[in-house]
């Protein structure tokens, strides 16, 4: 297994690597980056005139900005250097976790990523939670109930819920209950209050809570679909299997055939995909959701950094979600040894 496991490290760094090379080869065919826009805006100031800068043919709103001062521009945001160069010094940066500094933040990437963090891990850990929790006992029951009329409507209900756009049902939810044109029963933005800081313990729990209502119905609404029918058909599959018609054929009881015999194995694919849905649902921030409800998270920094062309966020913000994939795609594949003892990586 440590063997496996050293491989899968090893294995990281290229892929990673690759990541990397191909996103940053990708960005340099990107018009209207950060040089382009600062020049565009100073022109607009200055009214468009005065001279053709002929030193920068790859500029197209290079017009009526002198050569020196567009010198001074492509320095200030390192590309006065070519760009290989530029791609093995992020490298070296990224080795030691330094992820640059944001152009039009004025603030590091790490920094920026940590300051989102707790709007996302806000959404991403109660989504994550609430769907496990209902949707795992719910599968259970209509595998149980397969056929009968419970089957029946639940399925229905999931199904509509996850044909619904998150987004629509947001905005269904803002007109119905937060101040539209009926009910004004929660708020419209942010995670707390105006007077958060004001409040006890008690009403900074309930206010915290009482933000994430809406937010939280849209984002696990459609959830609910994938993880209830997975745990069902994995449910039905394992009852149908030889060794529980054996259970049954000894005399077990049927509760001591279920939750001994077919829980166990019909929880393996769940189990072993508890760390990417973990992992995944703090960095998959909805960016829709969050523009709805005015949620200052990490959905809307990576939007906002790719159409402001603010490459540092833009390459920082995929180094530490690759890295981050990559290791729990490693933590899976240990899950399915922890829970399933057949499983072995060591001829791997």
């Amino acid at each position: 297994m440590l063997i496996y496991v050293a491989k899968r490290l090893l294995l990281m760094v290229p892929t990673l690597f690759g990541i990397l090379l191909v996103s940053f080869v990708i960005i340099q065919f990107v018009p209207g980056g950060p040089v382009e826009q600062l020049v565009q805006e100073l022109r607009g100031r200055s009214g468009g005139g005065g001279e053709v800068a002929a030193s920068a043919p790859g500029y197209r709103g290079a017009q009526g900005i002198e050569p020196e001062r567009l010198k001074e521009i492509k320095q200030l945001y390192g590309f006065d250097k070519p760009a290989h160069e530029r791609f093995f010094e992020m490298i070296g940066r990224f080795l030691r976790f330094d992820l640059g500094k944001s152009y039009f933040h004025h603030k590091s990437v790490g920094q920026l990523i940590v300051d989102k963090l707790p709007v996302s891990i806000s959404l991403g850990f109660w989504s994550f939670l609430v769907t496990y929790l209902v949707s795992i006992p719910l599968g259970i029951a209509k595998a149980v109930r397969n056929g009968t009329a419970f089957d029946f409507w639940t399925s229905t209900a999931i199904l509509v819920g996850y044909a619904i756009p998150g987004f629509v049902l947001g905005v269904a939810l803002l007109v119905l209950f937060g101040g539209g044109s009926f009910l004004s029963w929660f708020p419209l933005r942010g995670l707390t209050s105006d007077n958060w800081a004001q409040l006890s313990l008690a009403g900074k729990i309930v206010d915290y809570f009482w933000h994430l209502v809406l937010p939280l119905t849209c984002l696990i609404v459609g959830s609910f679909a994938v993880t209830t029918m997975l745990t069902k058909n994995t449910f039905l599959e394992e009852i149908r299997k030889q060794y529980v018609l054996t259970a049954r054929a000894k005399g077990l009881p049927e509760n001591k055939v279920f939750y001994k015999h077919v829980f166990r194995n019909a929880l393996i694919p769940l189990v072993t995909a508890f760390p990417a849905a973990f992992v995944g649902a703090f960095f998959s921030g909805s960016l829709l959701i969050e523009t709805l409800f005015s949620l200052d998270g990490l959905g809307l920094l990576s939007y906002e950094a790719v159409i402001r062309r603010d490459y540092p966020v833009v390459m920082g913000s995929l180094y530490v979600f690759s890295l981050i994939g990559l290791l729990t795609k490693l933590v899976t594949d240990l899950c399915y040894t922890w829970v399933d003892p057949r499983v072995k990586f060591d001829a791997v």
